[in-house]
């Protein structure tokens, strides 16, 4: 099964390489993220490639692709859509907004309010919209990648515990290496890297590939064992908000995707112990520490607990 996956898997990846330097673990995890039919948070510095990623997954996946520049005066009907009235036929049409695409850039979703993030909830669990009592079905697969500013930006809101809840990984790019900056400047010296990208599987091709995700076998020690990890973080003392078990089947989503990601049909120890600070640090909130410490001490409390648990055999 997985020999079949690995040359589309391995396309997309490469593909993506083209326009991003130096990030090839974030770009894996990603593909990860979008076989698990999961969501990705990008929090970052301004000006390190982002949004670049992004619209490189678009090209390289061949699916329709909407950018929102989330301000702080973004109302929920600019992401959703809306009725209007028809004078012609006296009726009121529906015209979704850019929500409605297979993937969808939120760029700096933490300028805009705690209301208008909270628009995005509905879409990012079920797939779908609702809206004066109709509901609209979003187009498959959908995809959000969502950048962040830094938590000392000014004019940003921190994202509250339930939006954080809805990405499956909250990635970090940084800064690239010398050499591979120096290629990222290189590549722009005659143009816009993407505009050389190309479409190398389809919409239909994602689906597939999310269909056989959820094939990957998982065994009962390793899914105890993952429920050993979110339970340790629930009794921890530096923590109030422990792992929800959304997080957990989140985590055991992802575990079978980095398996197919990596040639398997099934998932190992080290599938779980490579995901768990990129799936589960941000759903954490560590009692006392300010908001620019959460991350750094939940990933420390998350790998005193993995040193401490027994690993399955």
């Amino acid at each position: 099964m997985t020999n079949a996956n690995q040359p589309q898997i391995a396309e997309i990846i490469k593909e993506v390489q083209k326009a991003v330097q130096g990030c090839d673990e974030v770009i894996r995890l990603c593909v990860v993220a979008l076989l698990a039919d999961g969501h990705v948070l990008l929090e970052d510095a301004p000006g390190l490639g982002k949004t670049t990623l992004a619209r490189a997954f678009s090209v390289a996946l061949g699916c329709t692709f909407h950018r929102i520049q989330f301000t702080p005066d973004l109302l929920p009907g600019d992401v959703l859509g809306g009725s209007i009235y028809r004078q012609d036929s006296g009726d009121f049409e529906f015209r979704p907004g850019p929500i409605f695409t297979q993937l969808l850039l939120a760029d700096e979703i933490n300028r805009t309010t705690p209301r208008m993030q909270s628009a995005l909830l509905e879409g990012m669990s079920e797939r779908q919209v609702s809206l004066e009592g109709t509901t609209h079905h979003l187009p498959q697969p959908f995809f959000v990648v969502a950048t962040q500013n830094p938590w000392d930006s000014e004019g940003t809101f921190p994202l509250p515990e339930s939006q954080l809840d809805r990405f499956m990984m909250c990635l970090s790019m940084g800064y690239p290496d010398r050499s591979a900056e120096l290629q990222i400047i290189q590549d722009h010296r005659d143009g816009q890297p993407l505009e050389n990208l190309q479409a190398v599987v389809n919409a239909d091709a994602v689906l597939q590939l999310q269909q056989q995700t959820r094939a990957v076998r998982v065994d009962e020690s390793l899914a105890k064992w993952m429920l050993e990890i979110a339970h340790a973080t629930r009794n921890h003392p530096e923590v109030t908000l422990g792992v929800s078990t959304r997080g957990v089947l989140t985590l055991y989503r992802a575990a079978q995707s980095f398996a197919l990601v990596n040639g398997r049909d099934f998932v190992i120890p080290d599938d779980v112990q490579a995901l768990v600070i990129p799936v589960l640090a941000h759903r954490l909130v560590s009692r006392g520490a300010a908001t620019e410490d959460q991350r750094k001490l939940a990933s420390a409390v998350l790998t005193e607990i993995m040193s401490g648990l027994a690993v399955p055999v």
